[in-house]
């Protein structure tokens, strides 16, 4: 795709003084506007309120507690039963660390936080993922396997699929928690059934590295795949052969989400340098994307759950774009 737009500079920006090198927004109804970034040593929680939520029609954000850590995270997911609505409150969330290990973390934002160890792959993790009611904790690494915990027994029982190559992506179904995809650098995603253990989807794409992947929300039966730049989309009643194909990046894809309020909208990461594209899927090959931003250092790519606003972890600061749907 010929980078030809204009370069969009952020709309909002949370300084946070040191290189994120990974983060998560809530998607979740009792902790909506909060996040988790993972600096070097530190995980920082915050909460921001959008000029649409806020009273005061402005962008506003605060500092609400840090962590130490003794290794930097790789990956970092919210856990469902995180809540700020109640009484105490609950910020737990799970990290992938640079020494293979797996971590969930609690925190009352006062006087108690625990950390727990809960998984080690024998390489690095590259993804971590809740399944929607909290019951399952999933990894995907490098060693060429995914792993997968249950709530039940405090994560202590796991399910492993082995896989051929490293896993770069991992998503629960939207709507059906047996159900997990798990994406793999070589081109190919399955998604595996926890319940009997089987490959019930398989999808290839036509290159490869395959670097992200991503479930529709408004759609689970579609899924994209971002393999050297290229966005593929599957339907999964017909996965043997991508619906639409679309270059996104000249030089290689490095992660992709969809819009979590329409079935067409992604963003991507990925190069020359380091850019954010956000671009309508559906749209003419020709066609402009309907952001494009450039970034120092690549920290994270997510979506606001209710909001038309794309974040990225850019270096030391979390950026937000408002999107534009035409």
């Amino acid at each position: 795709m010929k980078m030809s737009t204009a370069l969009t500079p952020p709309t909002f920006v949370i300084p946070l003084n040191k290189q994120i090198y990974c983060f998560e927004i809530s998607s979740y109804e009792s902790s909506s506007n909060l996040f988790v970034a993972a600096l070097q040593t530190k995980i920082v929680m915050g909460l921001f309120q959008f000029p649409e939520d806020n009273a005061n029609e402005e962008f506003t954000w605060e500092r609400l507690r840090e962590l130490d850590q003794d290794t930097r995270s790789h990956a970092i997911a919210l856990a469902p039963d995180t809540s700020l609505s109640m009484l105490p409150k609950l910020v737990k969330f799970c990290t992938a660390g640079a020494d293979f290990v797996v971590r969930i973390f609690r925190s009352n934002l006062d006087d108690s936080d625990t950390v727990q160890e809960v998984n080690r792959h024998t390489s690095y993790v590259n993804d971590v993922a809740w399944e929607s009611s909290g019951r399952f904790l999933a990894s995907v690494s490098d060693d060429h396997s995914c792993q997968i915990r249950s709530q039940h027994d405090d994560y202590k029982s796991e399910i492993v699929f082995r896989l051929k190559s490293p896993g770069v992506v991992v998503r629960w179904h939207p709507e059906s928690p047996e159900k997990v995809l798990v994406a793999e650098k070589r081109g190919t995603i399955h998604i595996y059934n926890i319940e009997s253990r089987q490959i019930v989807h398989s999808i290839e794409t036509n290159k490869s590295p395959l670097m992200g992947a991503d479930w529709c929300l408004r759609n689970p039966f579609l899924v994209t795949a971002l393999a050297a730049g290229e966005a593929s989309v599957f339907d999964l009643r017909c996965p043997y052969r991508a619906m639409e194909t679309k270059t996104l990046h000249e030089d290689g894809g490095l992660a992709i989400k969809y819009s979590p309020n329409t079935q067409q909208v992604v963003a991507s990461i990925g190069r020359p340098n380091v850019s954010l594209v956000v671009t309508h899927l559906k749209s003419e090959k020709t066609e402009l994307p309907l952001l494009v931003a450039s970034l120092k250092l690549y920290g994270g790519l997510g979506w606001h759950s209710r909001l038309p606003y794309i974040c990225c972890a850019d270096d030391s600061k979390l950026s937000f774009w408002k999107v534009f749907v035409k």
